[in-house]
């Protein structure tokens, strides 16, 4: 099945909800008989020191698990073979140093004109943005992480 135009998707954002729109996107592609795949290049919370070393330090192995996430999406957008394209979190490795800004947008260009492209993940680079068809922003309110409630299986995890 081929869509007559394909779209690029962001969710950006601090608050909760990215990769859960992105995931009922391909659920509900796939119910239409979309052909779909997700590469997601990483998963975590939101500003931890962690993430500030390592967007200085770029541990190798995280820079070639990236890599390898990025060599995926090339092959996915080479071979043809998916309608939709969802590289989860991808703008949180850009925003780490794990993959180059100027990579992404590459991808972008080399996209057929019938794949949608849904990129997510907080503080987009704003050359990622001005690419896109679509931005949504996610925002916290409030949330109960606040008030101590943890993660909760099937829920945030």
């Amino acid at each position: 099945m081929n869509m007559e135009q394909g779209c690029v998707q962001v969710y950006t954002g601090n608050g909760k909800g990215k990769t859960t729109a992105s995931l009922g996107l391909a659920l509900r592609a796939s119910g239409h008989g979309y052909r779909v795949c997700i590469v997601q290049f990483m998963k975590g919370g939101g500003p931890y020191g962690e993430h500030a070393a390592l967007s200085r330090l770029a541990p190798p192995a995280d820079i070639a698990e990236a890599q390898r996430g990025v060599a995926l999406v090339s092959e996915a957008i080479e071979k043809r073979d998916y309608d939709i394209l969802i590289l989860d979190e991808i703008n949180g490795a850009v925003d780490l140093g794990l993959v180059a800004v100027e990579t992404v947008l590459e991808l972008l260009k080399r996209r057929p004109a019938q794949m949608e492209m849904v990129l997510t993940g907080r503080n987009a680079d704003s050359k990622i943005l001005a690419a896109a068809d679509l931005v949504t922003e996610m925002r916290e309110h409030k949330h109960y992480f606040a008030s101590g409630v943890p993660a909760r299986e099937g829920i945030e995890r």
